[in-house]
């Protein structure tokens, strides 16, 4: 579909939030000022496309609309409706207040200074020159990617803003190329019938009011001849009827409003009010009817949750059974809209229930470790996608618990019968980790591979992240090794390093932390950092790239915190933690390692329903841990003891299954699963033949006052540009782009945030760009290299007329 002008609003509200790798904060909030009121209308119709938006006014929590401390509430989500997603910034959008309102705190309206403080913490959605966007700036401003050409007359302007809901609709290329005047915008406005009337019944009463005269006469003659229907008569109640009953002549209405819902939020609380058909046939379609949906929903939620307590055999039965009922209705406009939660999570279990049929067994501890790494590790990624189709809204704790009550019933068994079995075989042949291998493998670490540590990254989830790599270009290759004893970061993140054979077990060491190997002191995060250094390895931030030649290490991502802190939750948000940690690999493998060796320190269980406790005294226990606890020298072996990996003169007592030690966990690690002991190592590469293509470097960046003449070529990646500018060159896949252009940006990848009206193309490999406004001498910059797609290829920091 052609990209409109509500494309463009969305991606520029959410590309405010994006900062240069170089910030080390990322900001508390996104300013949106609108002094003139001109964009209430549109926040309010985004409102259902931007859960992480906030709108300054009347306490109405359920619109997202609350005074200035109630948005301070939902910032530091203090409030349960603050539910948007963690990867999100939230937009603040401020009517009738300016830029200039917040700064000047001393004469800031009293009910806005608890807001005032955010300018510094967060970042405005403004031009370029401080002012905020108004509706014909963003439509036209030479800075931005729309430009269009827009007559400044009374009479337009005052079009434009009347058909603003419309030219959001309307694709970009339409209104480019030409100069648009009052009358452009007024036949936007009549030009689309079936649009015209899918917004009156979204919204009856504003529709008749704005469109009075000559507008609502002549779309009430247009309804009486194609729908036989008069507005002012019948009503949008009996509208929305017909759109349901699926009458010949309304096809085209329906199929316009599943294509373009988006347009229409309030729509489907009008379809919701059509009464279902009393007399059905087979040629009923119920698809078409909200109701149906809503109703089915809250039959299956009940049907669900009567899963508790089933044995499992019956409960596998009964979720075949509501697949085969409930499973069409994903194929509903109204799943897509997000409004069929249950009937998406029946798919994953569904697949759950078909994986189990088949028992996870094995004679030998191997052939049960291999059975899990080819077939059975999808077992729990299906329950972990049942949780996450359950998103956000009012229904979401019942249907977590729903959801829940089947996995209990089908999932948890197999998960305790697995592990029991898995602890068997350890009982009989002894537990592969327990002696942990301390290769110094800082001796032999060829150069170009940097080791990105990833906190709790279970089997199951790296399978995941394989497949967000894949689709990005890169292969990435997975082993297993066995987590030490206990399965704990404290323990495993040493044993996972390329220092392990640096660390040693003391009997006397705490919270299972080992120490140096020749000083008494606990190898920890710092102490371990130190170590890396001292043997030569780079230790990177969040943000740096290193040098490409040698050897790093690194951290990123911490599903383990999240999984302690919010549980089930985890499920839902693994997918958006896997994009970020697919972008911290690719901005390392573009700027020029050879080799991402993706590292862990232990897997997790997830249990819906939390862990069966296992009492175990407390005077028996040195340490004690959900899934482990270290037992006292007196105490006697439980039914399963061994010994901690870095020193076997401490005894840990080992959970039974899928329990724990302590009451009312659903998230836990450090016990004697496969999912938590057997552990993946990723090595990431380019695709084979990919990874010597030339990349294109920027070799010299000059300023002459406010004109910069740039100099690129094709090189080796992970080259530095001349003249102290920070040059980073990325590998381009396949052969090398010939039509390249260059733009200075405020923003790499948005074209919008461009301050040399868009770029030219290299001739020569050379080009000028000249910064026509003199305001924004000193301001950093990016010099960015596109290729014929748009894409930035390479980049260079840069100061507007800097050296």
């Amino acid at each position: 579909m052609p990209d409109t002008v509500l494309d463009h609003l969305l991606s520029s509200l959410r590309n405010a939030a994006n900062i240069s790798r170089a910030e080390q904060v990322r900001p508390a909030a996104v300013l949106w000022t609108d002094h003139e009121g001109q964009w209430q209308g549109v926040a309010e119709r985004l409102r259902p496309l931007l859960p992480e938006l906030l709108i300054l006014g009347d306490y109405a929590p359920a619109q997202r609309r609350g005074p200035a401390i109630w948005i301070k509430c939902m910032l530091a989500r203090t409030l349960e409706e603050a539910d948007w997603p963690d990867n999100a910034v939230p937009i603040l959008y401020l009517p009738g207040v300016s830029r200039t309102d917040l700064r000047a705190i001393e004469s800031c309206p009293r009910e806005l200074q608890p807001l005032a403080e955010l300018q510094y913490r967060g970042l405005f959605w403004s031009q370029l020159n401080g002012r905020d966007w108004t509706v014909n700036a963003f439509l036209s401003s030479r800075r931005g990617l729309l430009k269009l050409d827009i007559s400044g007359d009374q009479a337009t302007q005052a079009a434009m803003h009347r058909a603003l809901d419309v030219v959001l609709d309307t694709p970009i290329a339409d209104l480019q190329g030409r100069r648009l005047e009052a009358s452009d915008f007024d036949a936007l406005l009549s030009a689309d019938p079936i649009r015209d009337l899918l917004a009156w019944m979204n919204d009856p009463e504003t529709a008749a009011k704005d469109w009075q005269g000559a507008r609502w006469d002549a779309f009430r003659s247009r309804c009486k001849a194609d729908w036989t229907l008069d507005p002012q008569a019948d009503g949008a109640l009996v509208a929305a009827e017909r759109v349901s009953e699926g009458q010949r002549q309304w096809d085209a209405v329906w199929e316009r409003y599943r294509s373009g819902w988006r347009s229409f939020p309030r729509l489907i609380e009008r379809l919701r009010q059509v009464a279902l058909p009393v007399h059905r046939d087979l040629f009923t379609d119920l698809g078409r009817y909200p109701r149906a949906n809503d109703e089915a929903e809250d039959q299956l939620r009940v049907d669900l949750l009567k899963l508790a307590g089933v044995h499992q055999t019956e409960a596998i039965a009964k979720l075949q059974a509501l697949e085969n009922a409930h499973g069409p209705r994903r194929l509903w406009l109204w799943a897509e809209m997000g409004q069929a939660p249950l009937a998406r999570a029946l798919e994953p279990l569904s697949q759950l229930v078909g994986l189990i049929a088949e028992p996870c067994g094995g004679q030998q501890l191997q052939d049960l470790a291999t059975a899990y790494q080819q077939r059975f590790w999808q077992v729990d990624a299906a329950a972990r996608r049942a949780l996450a189709c359950l998103g956000t809204g009012s229904r979401v704790k019942a249907d977590t618990e729903a959801v829940s009550a089947a996995l209990q019933a089908v999932y948890v068994p197999w998960l305790d019968q697995t592990n029991q079995h898995f602890q068997d075989l350890v009982r009989k042949d002894g537990y592969p980790g327990s002696t942990l291998v301390k290769e110094p493998v800082s001796t032999y670490q060829a150069g170009g591979e940097c080791w990105l540590f990833v906190d709790g990254l279970r089997y199951d989830v790296a399978q995941d992240l394989a497949s967000v790599l894949a689709v990005d270009a890169l292969e990435a290759k997975i082993d297993t090794v066995w987590a030490p004893v206990p399965s704990v970061t404290a323990s495993g993140k040493v044993a996972c390093s390329p220092v392990a054979h640096l660390a040693k077990g003391r009997s006397t060491d705490q919270d299972f932390v080992p120490s140096h190997a020749t000083q008494d002191r606990p190898l920890d995060t710092d102490m371990l950092r130190t170590l890396l250094k001292e043997q030569g390895w780079q230790v990177l931030g969040g943000n740096e790239t290193g040098d490409p030649t040698g050897r790093a290490w690194t951290e990123f991502g911490d599903l383990d915190h999240y999984g302690h802190e919010h549980g089930l939750r985890l499920a839902r948000e693994i997918p958006s933690m896997l994009n970020s940690i697919r972008e911290q690999i690719r901005f390392l493998i573009d700027a020029g390692w050879k080799q991402i060796r993706i590292v862990t320190d232990h897997g997790w269980l997830l249990v819906p329903g939390k862990m069966p406790k296992t009492e175990l005294p407390k005077f028996l226990t040195a340490t004690r841990w959900g899934r482990c606890a270290a037992l006292t020298d007196s105490a006697q072996p439980t039914s399963l003891t061994l010994t901690w990996s870095w020193c076997p003169d401490v005894r840990i007592a080992m959970a039974p299954g899928g329990n724990s030690f302590i009451a009312g966990r659903e998230y836990a690690h450090g016990g004697l699963s496969l999912q938590e002991s057997l552990i993946p190592v990723l090595r990431v590469t380019r695709p084979r033949g990919v990874a010597d293509e030339p990349s294109i470097e920027i070799l010299d960046v000059k300023w002459t006052r406010l004109r910069c003449a740039c100099v690129v070529r094709a090189s080796s990646a992970g080259a530095s540009g001349q003249n102290g500018h920070a040059a980073q060159g990325l590998r381009v896949p396949g052969q090398m782009p010939q039509a390249l252009r260059v733009d200075l940006r405020r923003k790499v990848n948005d074209p919008a945030t461009s301050v040399a009206g868009g770029g030219k193309p290299l001739k020569g490999g050379k080009a000028s760009l000249v910064v026509e406004d003199d305001e924004l001498e000193g301001e950093a910059v990016s010099l960015v290299v596109l290729d014929d797609q748009g894409r930035a290829v390479a980049k260079a920091a840069t100061v507007i007329g800097g050296d």
